[in-house]
Protein backbone atom coordinates (compact mmCIF):
# COMPACT_ATOMS: atom_id res chain seq x y z
CA UNK A 1 0.00 0.00 0.00
CA UNK A 2 1.19 3.51 -0.70
CA UNK A 3 1.79 5.62 2.41
CA UNK A 4 2.87 9.10 1.23
CA UNK A 5 4.48 11.12 -1.54
CA UNK A 6 8.28 10.74 -1.38
CA UNK A 7 9.07 13.98 -3.21
CA UNK A 8 7.82 16.53 -5.73
CA UNK A 9 10.10 17.32 -8.69
CA UNK A 10 10.37 20.73 -10.35
CA UNK A 11 12.34 21.71 -13.44
CA UNK A 12 14.51 24.74 -12.71
CA UNK A 13 16.51 27.08 -14.93
CA UNK A 14 18.91 28.32 -12.24
CA UNK A 15 19.34 25.77 -9.49
CA UNK A 16 21.22 28.06 -7.08
CA UNK A 17 18.53 30.74 -7.44
CA UNK A 18 15.86 28.12 -6.70
CA UNK A 19 17.80 26.68 -3.74
CA UNK A 20 18.26 30.17 -2.28
CA UNK A 21 14.56 31.02 -2.84
CA UNK A 22 13.24 27.92 -1.05
CA UNK A 23 15.78 28.08 1.77
CA UNK A 24 15.23 31.79 2.44
CA UNK A 25 11.46 31.96 2.06
CA UNK A 26 10.21 28.54 3.17
CA UNK A 27 12.90 27.02 5.40
CA UNK A 28 13.87 24.12 3.11
CA UNK A 29 17.49 22.93 3.38
CA UNK A 30 19.54 21.39 0.57
CA UNK A 31 20.82 17.96 1.58
CA UNK A 32 21.94 16.22 -1.62
CA UNK A 33 23.02 17.05 -5.18
CA UNK A 34 24.20 14.74 -7.96
CA UNK A 35 24.97 14.46 -11.67
CA UNK A 36 22.76 12.32 -13.89
CA UNK A 37 25.01 10.55 -16.39
CA UNK A 38 23.35 9.38 -19.56
CA UNK A 39 20.39 11.81 -19.46
CA UNK A 40 20.86 14.42 -22.19
CA UNK A 41 20.39 18.05 -21.06
CA UNK A 42 19.91 17.14 -17.38
CA UNK A 43 22.79 18.91 -15.64
CA UNK A 44 22.13 18.20 -11.95
CA UNK A 45 19.46 16.98 -9.55
CA UNK A 46 19.20 18.65 -6.13
CA UNK A 47 17.14 17.61 -3.09
CA UNK A 48 15.83 19.97 -0.41
CA UNK A 49 13.95 18.97 2.71
CA UNK A 50 11.48 20.60 5.11
CA UNK A 51 10.47 18.13 7.82
CA UNK A 52 9.20 15.08 5.90
CA UNK A 53 8.64 17.08 2.69
CA UNK A 54 11.20 16.73 -0.10
CA UNK A 55 11.55 18.85 -3.23
CA UNK A 56 13.67 17.62 -6.13
CA UNK A 57 15.05 20.23 -8.53
CA UNK A 58 15.93 19.01 -12.00
CA UNK A 59 18.35 21.51 -13.57
CA UNK A 60 17.98 21.17 -17.33
CA UNK A 61 20.32 22.89 -19.78
CA UNK A 62 17.49 23.51 -22.26
CA UNK A 63 14.21 25.41 -21.84
CA UNK A 64 12.14 22.69 -20.17
CA UNK A 65 9.57 24.39 -17.95
CA UNK A 66 6.91 23.58 -15.36
CA UNK A 67 3.26 23.90 -16.27
CA UNK A 68 -0.05 23.07 -14.68
CA UNK A 69 0.79 21.93 -11.16
CA UNK A 70 1.52 23.15 -7.67
CA UNK A 71 2.34 21.93 -4.21
CA UNK A 72 0.92 23.00 -0.87
CA UNK A 73 2.61 23.61 2.49
CA UNK A 74 0.92 23.90 5.88
CA UNK A 75 1.70 27.02 7.93
CA UNK A 76 1.40 27.24 11.69
CA UNK A 77 1.41 31.08 11.46
CA UNK A 78 -0.42 31.97 8.25
CA UNK A 79 -0.51 35.76 8.63
CA UNK A 80 3.16 36.05 9.54
CA UNK A 81 4.28 33.74 6.71
CA UNK A 82 2.09 35.60 4.22
CA UNK A 83 3.55 38.99 5.27
CA UNK A 84 7.11 37.67 5.12
CA UNK A 85 6.66 36.43 1.54
CA UNK A 86 4.89 39.63 0.43
CA UNK A 87 7.68 41.77 1.93
CA UNK A 88 10.27 39.57 0.18
CA UNK A 89 8.58 40.39 -3.15
CA UNK A 90 7.37 36.86 -3.91
CA UNK A 91 4.54 37.28 -6.46
CA UNK A 92 1.00 36.51 -5.23
CA UNK A 93 -1.19 34.56 -7.68
CA UNK A 94 -4.25 34.14 -5.45
CA UNK A 95 -4.81 36.42 -2.45
CA UNK A 96 -5.55 34.92 0.98
CA UNK A 97 -9.07 33.60 1.35
CA UNK A 98 -10.95 31.04 3.42
CA UNK A 99 -11.81 27.96 1.33
CA UNK A 100 -14.38 25.33 2.21
CA UNK A 101 -12.82 22.96 4.76
CA UNK A 102 -12.06 19.47 3.49
CA UNK A 103 -11.99 18.18 7.08
CA UNK A 104 -13.51 19.71 10.24
CA UNK A 105 -10.09 20.67 11.64
CA UNK A 106 -9.54 22.90 8.57
CA UNK A 107 -12.51 25.15 9.43
CA UNK A 108 -11.35 28.77 9.31
CA UNK A 109 -8.05 28.00 7.62
CA UNK A 110 -6.81 30.51 5.06
CA UNK A 111 -5.30 29.69 1.66
CA UNK A 112 -2.93 31.68 -0.59
CA UNK A 113 -0.91 30.91 -3.74
CA UNK A 114 2.47 32.43 -4.63
CA UNK A 115 4.65 31.99 -7.73
CA UNK A 116 8.18 30.57 -7.54
CA UNK A 117 11.20 31.54 -9.66
CA UNK A 118 10.39 29.06 -12.45
CA UNK A 119 6.65 29.72 -12.59
CA UNK A 120 5.75 26.94 -10.17
CA UNK A 121 2.77 27.62 -7.92
CA UNK A 122 3.28 27.43 -4.17
CA UNK A 123 0.12 27.17 -2.12
CA UNK A 124 0.01 27.32 1.61
CA UNK A 125 -2.79 26.87 4.12
CA UNK A 126 -3.16 27.34 7.81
Amino acid sequence: MFTRIDHVALSVKDRQKSIDFYEKNFGFKKYFEHDVPGVANLEKVVYLQLGDTVLEFEHWTNDKENKGYHFCLISDDFDSDYQKLKEAGVPVVSEPHIPSPRKPEETGWKRVVFKGPDGELIEFRG
